[in-house]
């Protein structure tokens, strides 16, 4: 169930992520219009007043640059028939001004609009534009509020004799304002019409992409997101169209070997950067496809997944495989051991049978023999091996694996310059080793002409050096670094595990320990591996 905040619910706000972000956008579009108006508006009315004045002050200008207008005034009363009048009028009526006004230096009027009106003062100061100053505002007289331009006026000889004082009525400039509005609203209109299209178009776009949630969905989804890739125990990494990181969960942080407290930072950095190049890196980013995919970082083994997304990027999960492997390994050698021990038996019986008919026969001398034979074969593989290799682990190791090579009839010998003391440091990690080793030596050696498997394993040093030889087909020149790959294989995988791991677990044990592994060809034609590995032994 969605839920609504109660603040939206309360306002009556729509409840859909889409329909809030248009109404939001439309709000916002018509907010900043309208302020766009308010500001334009209030500099207009201003650009107008003073405009009005200017006009005002170049009509009083031009009606005082008359040099009649002077010599009329010093000639002359303050009647309405005078040649002050009619030229003021005259003016005025050319000029659309509300008034010209001509004033003597007492302030009486000389001309106006109203006849009545000559020869009374004027009603604001005319103290400035007799003093000689041009003056130029906005104020109310006897026939309202006008826009005015006041300057002296002057007489031939330089005598300031009146002032002349014309008015714009203000309505003309309210008039002009007012007549500007309509344009504006409309450009205003255009304006919001445009901008209503794009909210509508971006709402359109998002409703897509947030496939009609509502925001409390959106945060829920997140933290529920976030809550599952972190308590989840597969590994989950994204990446965008360019191999960038997305996200890394806790358990792909682990699995991968980076450190979880600083798995959040790895955001936008390239892949090859973080993991470095190799077969993780390429299966990750889609280089190396498939289902199930096989990978070893570190000393894991990983099953990867990788499912592109509709953005161009992808999002792969990691599976630890370790165990897994190791049981099959464990299985392996179970499996190999069993199969000894049955045809141990029926060696046995095959013997026991033979001694039987040679006591029954009385032939005591020959059974003695045949006994003392039998038991010396078995003693001397063992005492060989102990001999040269003083390690009980990598001993015993030696001998299973000889058994099993002579049920396979593969001789399993050991090279005469083989010498190991008990000094390792990491037995375990050197049977995992040769035990791989030897067991790939003995498949490629069995079907041969000749087959043999020989191991040489000596101390050089603290360095403990191994190499395994068979009398195999060999490997080819350009598949010898092809074979320590992941999943790289010619044979056909077993049931409950996969093939292509043994070499590649090989050389990650040696690197891990600064050592090396590397496969060449044998003195016979077979396949040769050698291994080194520095500071082995104590």
């Amino acid at each position: 169930m969605r839920f609504l905040p109660t603040s939206a619910r309360r306002l009556g706000l729509p409840r859909r992520a889409v329909s809030q972000i248009l109404l939001t956008q439309l709000a916002l579009a018509a907010g900043v219009l309208a302020l766009a108006t308010g500001l334009f508006l209030a500099p207009l009315s201003a650009q107008l007043d003073d405009q009005a004045m200017r006009r005002a002050l170049a009509i009083a200008q031009s009606a005082a640059a008359d040099p009649s207008l002077a010599a009329d005034l010093l000639g002359s009363g303050p009647a309405a028939d005078t040649p002050v009048q009619a030229a003021a009028e005259r003016i005025r009526r050319a000029t659309g001004a509300e008034y010209v006004v001509v004033l003597d230096l007492n302030g009486i009027r000389r001309s106006h609009p109203s006849p009545d009106r000559i020869g009374l003062p004027v009603s604001t100061d005319p103290g400035d534009a007799l003093a000689g100053r041009e003056v130029m505002e906005i104020d109310e007289g006897t026939l309202g509020r006008s826009a005015r331009g006041k300057v002296p006026l002057v007489a031939a000889d330089g005598e300031i004799v009146g002032a002349v004082s014309v008015g714009i009525a203000y309505d003309n400039v309210r008039d002009r304002l007012v007549g500007a509005i309509p344009g504006l609203l409309a450009y205003a209109g255009g304006a919001l019409a445009a901008g209503a299209l794009a909210a509508y178009l971006l709402s359109r776009r998002i409703h897509r992409q947030t496939r009609d949630l509502a925001f409390s969905d959106i945060a829920g989804l997140l933290a529920e997101r976030e809550a599952m890739l972190h308590s989840i125990r597969e590994g989950v990494i994204a990446l965008d169209g360019k191999d960038r990181i997305r996200l890394v969960n806790d358990e792909a942080a682990r699995l991968l070997g980076l450190s979880p407290d600083t798995a959040h930072t790895l955001a936008g950095l390239p892949l090859d950067e973080v993991l470095g190049a190799g077969r993780t890196t390429d299966v990750l980013s889609g280089r190396v496809t498939g289902r199930d995919l096989l990978a070893v970082q570190g000393p894991r083994v990983l099953v990867a997944n990788r499912m592109p997304t509709s953005d161009g990027g992808a999002v792969a999960t990691l599976r630890d495989r370790t165990e897994l492997e190791h049981l099959g390994r464990e299985l392996d050698s179970t499996k190999g051991l069993i199969d000894a021990l049955r045809a141990q038996d029926h060696e046995h019986a095959n013997r026991l049978h033979t001694l039987l008919g040679l006591l029954e026969l009385g032939l005591h001398e020959e059974a003695v023999e045949f006994v003392t034979e039998v038991v010396g074969v078995h003693r001397t593989t063992a005492e060989q091996v102990t001999e040269r290799v003083h390690d009980p682990l990598l001993a015993a190791l030696l001998v299973g694996k000889a058994t099993v090579a002579a049920e396979r009839g593969v001789p399993l010998r050991l090279a005469p310059t083989t010498l190991l003391p008990d000094r390792l440091v990491d037995p375990g990690g050197l049977v995992t080793i040769l035990g791989n080793l030897v067991d790939n030596a003995l498949d490629a050696a069995a079907g041969s002409a000749a087959p043999l498997v020989e191991v040489d394993i000596r101390a050089d040093g603290r360095s403990a050096v191994l190499r395994v030889r068979d009398s195999g087909p060999g490997i080819p020149a350009g598949h010898r670094e092809a074979v320590f790959t992941e999943g790289w294989s010619t044979k056909q995988p077993r049931a409950h595990r996969e093939r292509g791991l043994g070499l590649a677990l090989v050389r990650r044990l040696a690197e891990r320990q600064g050592g090396s592994a590397r496969a060449g060809e044998a003195a016979d034609g077979g396949a040769e591996f050698s291994v080194v590995l520095p500071e082995a032994l104590r």
